[in-house]
């Protein structure tokens, strides 16, 4: 088929799995100059590899999505270009699952997500800072203890016999980096030789001006934390958590955090809404369709491991997907949720069949849903 036999040279993602070559590539190629960024890798830290349970759920996800011709097409574009991919279309249509797809076909690790509400505001993927339990803590350290008078060190000295002790001083402020800890985005930003997958999923669906705030960083590669900056003379550089480990300890020097690999950022939108044109100037663009009766038996074949073709009963489950999304929006789930109870043997007495399309194939849009 298809989808399964074109390949082109210069495609870096397949949709097939086994990429290691291919990510060598991807991490060999030189990037267009405007998109050349100087992030030094901090050699401590190592972001997570292609093991452990995020990274087979990263796995499972992506492999079970069948790309077509035209859209491998645009997500190579994307990762040449080393811009952000904004992907739209209906609920169901596997937005979301082509990160998946991308991050398991190239082993670049486990997907970063940011689901996105109307309460999200840029710095909640860039990191988080809890100043209010900092303040607690700094409370309780000083009930705990008397501090050291300003300037000393060490223990206090006994105060001579008949001598007044000096007062207490207010006790030092706990550090900072137990209270702070990268975002998703942030976490996607760090430098590193090869790129992170970042979802940010349902833009569509945030504060009108997010998709403006995140223009300087998408075109920066990068972004200061002010809460870490306002010490840097100080403490010039402080170790912090990430979004896939909150203990992990990564250290950020002069509180910036700069890219070295642009991150795969792929944005998803429903198309509740319009954005405006400098934004979409900065991303390329696909929109999903939903899948056709050949797709949709490559997708069967891949998530079940069963040939539609070959079976009469799923043929006719595929065929009556098709004909309800005639009448309202239907997610592809909804297809492998109807064969996965048939391969139970659920829902098999004949006068169920009405009933059974009617409660795992229900409209999503329409005047049925």
């Amino acid at each position: 088929m298809e989808a399964e036999a074109v390949v082109k040279d210069w495609w870096l993602y397949h949709g097939t799995g086994e990429g290691t070559d291919r990510r060598a590539r991807l991490e060999s190629a030189s990037p267009p100059p405007w998109r050349d960024f100087t992030g030094v890798p901090d050699p401590g830290y190592a972001p997570p590899g292609c093991e452990g349970p995020a990274w087979e759920r990263t796995r499972r996800r992506g492999e079970g999505y069948v790309p077509d011709e035209q859209e491998k097409d645009v997500v190579n574009t994307a990762l040449h270009l080393r811009r952000p991919l904004l992907i739209t279309g209906k609920p169901g249509v596997g937005k979301s699952t082509l990160a998946h797809s991308i991050a398991s076909d190239l082993d670049l690790g486990p997907v970063l997500h940011w689901p996105i509400t109307s309460r999200t505001v840029l710095r909640d993927g860039l990191y988080l800072y809890d100043a209010i339990g900092r303040l607690q803590e700094a409370g309780l350290e000083q009930l705990r203890r008397p501090a050291s008078p300003v300037g000393q060190t060490g223990p206090a000295p006994s105060p001579a016999a008949g001598a007044t002790a000096p007062a207490p001083g207010p006790a030092p402020a706990p550090s900072i980096s137990r209270y702070l800890r990268l975002g998703p985005l942030g976490t996607a930003l760090l430098p590193q030789d090869r790129p992170r997958v970042l979802l940010v999923d349902e833009i569509d669906k945030s504060d009108i001006d997010l998709p403006g705030d995140l223009l300087t960083v998408f075109e920066d590669g990068g972004f200061v934390i002010p809460e870490l900056a306002r010490l840097a003379q100080e403490d010039p550089t402080v170790a912090i958590g990430t979004d896939d480990d909150p203990d992990a300890a990564v250290h950020i020097a002069q509180g910036r955090v700069q890219c070295r690999y642009f991150p795969v950022v792929v944005l998803t939108s429903n198309g509740e809404r319009d954005f405006p044109p400098a934004f979409l100037r900065r991303c390329v663009r696909l929109h999903l369709e939903p899948p056709g009766e050949e797709k949709l038996a490559l997708i069967v074949r891949r998530r079940l491991g069963i040939d539609v073709e070959a079976g009469g009963e799923y043929q006719e489950l595929v065929r009556d997907f098709i004909d309800r999304a005639g009448d309202g929006d239907l997610a592809t789930d909804q297809l492998l949720n109807a064969i996965q109870l048939r391969l139970a043997g659920a829902w098999s007495a004949p006068g169920d069949r009405d009933r059974f399309l009617k409660t795992v194939m229900q409209h999503l849009t329409g005047p049925t849903a």
